[in-house]
Parts: C-alpha cells; structure tokens; sequence
C-alpha cells in the first residue's frame, strides 16, 4: 500500500503543521513515510505545496504529477492551481475560505469568485468535498485552528487509511498544551462536518 497526500494553501494556514500531524500519524501506524516542501515566501501568504507519502515501500518524497491520492486544499485558488496533481480518482477536500493576496487586499486586483473555482476543480474531479474550515475553527475558538478543523475532517473521509483516534493523538501531540483544547475541538468540529 502506498498513499500520497498533496497538501496546498498559503503560508500561515498551518499546511506544514498539517504535513507533519499527518506524517507522523502515519509513522505511528507503523507505515514508511517520505515528506517533501515546496514554500515561497510564505510567511507573507506566498504558496505552500506539502507532499507526504506513506505506506509500505515508500522510498521517495516526491509523486508524479497526477498521482496523489487526496488534494487537501487549505485556500480555494490554490486548490484550483494544484488539481494538476492529482487525477479523476484524487479525492479533493477544499477549504472555501479564500486568503486575499495583497494586491487583492489593496484593492488593486480581484479574487476569483469561490463558487466559479469550485465549479472549475469539479469539472475535472467529481470527488471534491469542500468544508468552510475557517468558519468551523471561529466556531470551535479561533481562525488559526482551521488546519485542525482540516486534519478532522480527513479523518472522515472515505477511504482515508488513517484512523481517527491516530490522527488525533498525533495532532495533540504535535500542538502546546495551552492550545490543545481548542485544537481538539476544532478537530472534531470538522470530523462532525462530514458525518
């Protein structure tokens, strides 16, 4: 079994937090994992591009373009510039909450209407799930917890070969203590989102 998770949003969204919950998960399953970043400048909302692959005869971080098995899109316009990725069988889990560039911020440019990019990743992949992971974490707390809300919402996803309670317990460990709470009710705010 090998399984490869491309995991795509802006810096500050918590994708390589994610990258490394998910990751370590599965090392706790007992799986071999192999994880590759890709991040501009990031911590100034550039993009953030996470592959992780897991499973028994993993060797290379790095997947074939249209090869993964799961697209977890953290911003809307990058789930759209990263479909590529993956195929018609790629399951898509996309956040709906869009992070304005700052061209868009100042009012210089436009972001693309959401529904309009939803619609574009559907007409090449009919497995997309989309969540509004950030409204979910204000809900559970705080906006910063929508990776949480994430990694919650892969747990129940079909097919996912990780099980919940493991993916919890790596999210908890991976967070500090005084923002464990909040994580593990940001978690299963978005585990609950697709029951």
């Amino acid at each position: 079994m090998k399984y490869t998770v491309q995991i795509v949003g802006v810096g500050g969204q918590g994708v390589l937090l994610a990258s490394m919950v998910l990751g370590n998960a599965a090392m706790n399953m007992g799986y071999r994992v192999a994880m590759s970043e890709v991040h501009g400048m990031a911590q100034r909302g550039g993009s953030v591009l996470s592959t992780l692959r897991f499973g028994d005869d993993v060797i290379s971080p790095l997947e074939a373009v249209g090869s993964a098995d799961m697209i977890m899109g953290f911003e809307p316009a990058e789930t759209c510039r990263n479909i590529h990725l993956g195929n018609s069988d790629t399951v898509v889990l996309m956040n709906l909450d869009p992070v304005l560039p700052s061209m868009v911020a100042a009012g210089f440019e436009e972001y693309p209407d959401v529904g309009g990019l939803v619609d574009s990743v559907k007409r090449v992949n009919g497995n997309v799930v989309t969540i509004d992971a950030t409204k979910i974490a204000i809900e559970a707390g705080k906006a910063v917890a929508a990776n949480a809300v994430m990694i919650g919402a892969v747990a129940a996803m079909k097919g996912f070969p990780i099980p919940k309670d493991v993916l919890l317990d790596a999210l908890v460990s991976q967070v500090p203590e005084k923002f464990r709470d909040l994580n593990i009710r940001a978690f299963e705010m978005g585990f609950s989102s697709l029951q």
